[in-house]
């Protein structure tokens, strides 16, 4: 695992740092995910619906890994290229990291 040091988590954009108000959660982590789409697909939020597969969305694998890679720093965990294929919606994703999230903070 890598933590951002406090120079980095000041210089990152908004929608790459985690909130200051504390951890980030699976609703933060599938508010970023829509967000994301929203920003890359120039859609409406209300019409990104979390239970779709990234593949009805038109990500290809190089989209995929490019979104992993953002993802990676908004919650601060080594994540797999294939973690979109893996768990292939935006609420499959942020369950799963929402768990890991959650495991890490209790050791």
């Amino acid at each position: 695992m890598f933590r951002r040091n406090k120079i980095e988590s000041k210089n990152a954009s908004k929608s790459e740092s985690t909130s200051e108000a504390g951890p980030v959660t699976e609703d933060a982590i599938r508010a970023w995910m829509v967000d994301y789409l929203r920003n890359k697909l120039s859609v409406d939020p209300s019409h990104v619906d979390t239970t779709r597969s990234f593949e009805d969305y038109g990500l290809d694998s190089r989209a995929g890994i490019q979104m992993c890679g953002k993802l990676e720093k908004f919650v601060e965990l080594r994540l797999s290229p294939a973690l979109l294929y893996e768990h292939s919606s935006i609420d499959a994703v942020a369950a799963h990291l929402g768990r890991r999230l959650s495991e890490e903070s209790s050791h």
